[in-house]
């Protein structure tokens, strides 16, 4: 066969979907930038706007941004938090061996990309930070085994598929916009008259869990429609790269080195987690970010052998917060940004000034979509544009549990194409952003389908 002709059919391989990818793939790949330059960009793209759209004065933009730098320290300390503990807890022995297990399943290339996103998926409905650290794991362990059996297996795709299981996190546990709506006194009360929105109206209501299983279906399906077929070129895991974490094993000399060794003592502080929690809910206390938080530190201290093992894997997540911790300033900065300057209430107005009680819903989560880009972080979203959608729907009759569900949606879904989110799993992973948004991209379109068609049926 003649290179022309071999190139001839390499270009005809896969699906259709698959093929028109191709051209995205090589435009992302080429200039796409870190998710760091990608912050700063976007800080000098809000101030250009804001200059375009608004009256402030460039004084007034520098000092908003500077203000807002610190503007969402507590909600930052929270979600470095989850992340930190979804780390841990998918590091600890018991979850790495249902990993280890779990990537034996996949028997052929086709199932390994969907299986791999399946199992993202579920783990995100958990808690968001597992969900990441789950994906990236899985993808490495799947193509490490895949490999073995002799599996032709496109590592990015792997990846991408374990990243795009993250377009369910806000319709789950750790769902922070539907939290603090049901956490008393938090900045939602007042535009909930005062009032505190239960779990059950919102994520666990039975239409929202209906979306979830649709979502994930579809965007599975996505998925399997764009994966590489046989005799498409892949790019395949070069080496096992498979994390070698510290076995939490030290020399016992002293007694205090005893101390240390025990399991007794990390069993202890999670038995008394479990308690707190038990008659925290008993007691009629409700979900919120902090008992997340607190569920899966049990959990951690409950799986953990001991400090020793605890201290090492702590210093080996730390390594992947830190990252998203020096962007979340600059992100809240942003934040600063938009709402000082009035951007927020601008782009939040646009759309609910072509509302309708029907249409409210979709366009609040389009609206929630474009914001999350400049602000990927869903409380920190909620704290700006909560508000002013909750009111929008009061005055169109609109239910507070759709526009909640609303802001939650698009908060989760442009976070397909938008880098800040990806960095855990990169990590994890050793690959770019610009390797993976191609195919993410398509998790994007398919979710947004689901998620408009959700929010319109419910508001009829």
């Amino acid at each position: 066969m003649t290179k022309q002709h071999a190139q001839a059919n390499t270009q005809r391989q896969g699906t259709p979907l698959s093929r028109a990818m191709r051209p995205v793939n090589h435009v992302v790949e080429r200039f796409i930038p870190s998710s760091l330059v990608f912050s700063i960009l976007l800080t000098f793209i809000v101030v250009v706007l804001a200059l375009i759209l608004t009256e402030t004065s460039p004084g007034d933009l520098v000092v908003y941004w500077g203000d807002g730098l610190a503007g969402l320290l507590d909600f930052i300390t929270q979600m470095a938090l989850i992340l930190l503990f979804g780390h841990i807890l998918a590091n600890t022995g018991p979850v790495r061996r249902g990993l280890g297990y779990l990537g034996s399943v996949p028997r052929t290339e086709l199932t390994a990309y969907v299986f791999v996103f399946f199992v993202a998926a579920i783990a995100s409905l958990i808690t968001w930070g597992l969900g990441l650290v789950v994906g990236g794991l899985l993808a490495r362990e799947v193509a490490y085994q895949g490999r073995a059996r002799g599996l032709k297996l496109h590592f990015p795709m792997l990846v991408a598929s374990g990243f795009a299981g993250f377009v369910v996190w806000h319709m789950g546990y750790s769902a922070s916009g539907p939290l603090t709506a049901a956490t008393e006194d938090s900045f939602l009360t007042d535009s909930l008259n005062g009032q505190t929105l239960a779990i059950s109206q919102t994520v666990f209501s039975g239409w929202n869990m209906l979306a979830a299983a649709a979502t994930i279906l579809v965007v599975g399906l996505a998925m399997f429609l764009i994966a590489p077929r046989k005799g498409d070129t892949v790019t395949p895991l070069e080496i096992d790269v498979r994390e070698t974490t510290d076995d939490g094993q030290e020399d016992i000399v002293t007694p205090a080195d005893r101390l240390d060794a025990s399991r007794i003592v990390t069993l202890l502080i999670g038995l008394l987690l479990v308690a707190y929690l038990v008659l925290h809910f008993s007691r009629g206390g409700t979900l919120t970010l902090d008992t997340v938080n607190w569920s899966f530190l049990a959990l951690i201290f409950l799986l953990v052998r001991n400090p020793f093992e605890l201290i090492a894997l702590t210093k080996q997540a730390a390594s992947n917060v830190g990252e998203i911790l020096l962007q979340f300033p600059l992100y809240a900065g942003i934040l600063g940004l938009m709402v000082g300057s009035g951007l927020v209430q601008i782009f939040s107005d646009a759309f609910v000034s072509i509302s309708n009680p029907v249409t409210f819903g979709v366009l609040a989560f389009l609206a929630a979509g474009l914001v999350n880009f400049f602000v990927p972080s869903g409380g920190g979203q909620f704290a700006v544009q909560g508000p002013i959608m909750l009111s929008a729907g009061t005055e169109l009759g609109v239910d507070p549990e759709i526009t909640i569900m609303a802001v939650s949606y698009g908060d989760q879904w442009t976070n397909m194409i938008q880098p800040f989110w990806a960095i855990p799993l990169l990590a994890i992973a050793g690959l770019k952003m610009r390797d993976i948004l191609g195919y993410t991209t398509v998790a994007l379109l398919a979710s947004g389908v689901v998620f408009a068609a959700t929010l319109l049926l419910v508001s009829l």
